[in-house]
């Protein structure tokens, strides 16, 4: 069975889902959301990795505030992203696939949620990111690094975050949702 041959190529809001035998402990049973891909590089965000920390443990002026933080991935680990559904009341965000926009004014969407105007089921904060050098995400398409499939709002702002990958894998369709149960070292099997 040859599961690559229906690979989407990588785009705005296409999720990269980790092999199941990727042992780069960056990624390893990662579901990196991409939203950003261009021949000189790209720009994605894990998310299903819990951050140790929580918003007002990173940030000042969000004491009393335990908002989850994702790790985005290991490049550039002292900023915050966030993506969220708020288009009209957090303006300058990217729209990365309908509904769904990564950036914005962060001074607004923080007086949201001191407000209690946040619905956190629609906002997810990152810390750091995930990038790629020029054509470097396509390189490792070829080696099979990565499976691909379009993002649903359900995936990217999910309920249990420990089962995007499984669930991602499910989205795929087809036989897929076998991968979910490999060993992460098919030797220890």
């Amino acid at each position: 069975m040859d599961y690559f041959t229906n690979m989407i190529l990588p785009a705005p809001g296409i999720l990269l889902i980790a092999d199941p035998f990727l042992k780069d402990p960056n990624f390893m049973r990662t579901v990196i959301f991409v939203c950003e891909h261009q021949p000189e590089g790209s720009f994605g965000l894990v998310l299903n990795k819990q951050f140790e920390q929580t918003l007002d443990d990173l940030m000042a002026g969000f004491e009393g505030y335990p908002i989850p933080v994702y790790y985005g991935g290991p490049v550039q680990i002292d900023t915050i992203h966030f993506l969220h559904q708020y288009p009209n009341k957090v303006p300058g965000g990217l729209e990365v696939m309908k509904g769904i926009y990564w950036g914005g004014d962060f001074e607004k969407l923080s007086a949201m949620v001191k407000n209690n105007e946040i619905d956190f089921n629609k906002v997810r904060f990152f810390i750091g990111y995930s990038g790629w050098g020029f054509n470097q995400l396509d390189d490792e398409l070829k080696e099979k690094t990565w499976l691909t499939v379009e993002a649903s709002r359900e995936l990217v702002f999910h309920h249990q975050p420990d089962n995007i990958w499984k669930d991602s894998l499910k989205h795929l369709g087809g036989d897929y949702a076998i991968m979910i149960n490999f060993p992460i070292d098919p030797q220890l099997n």
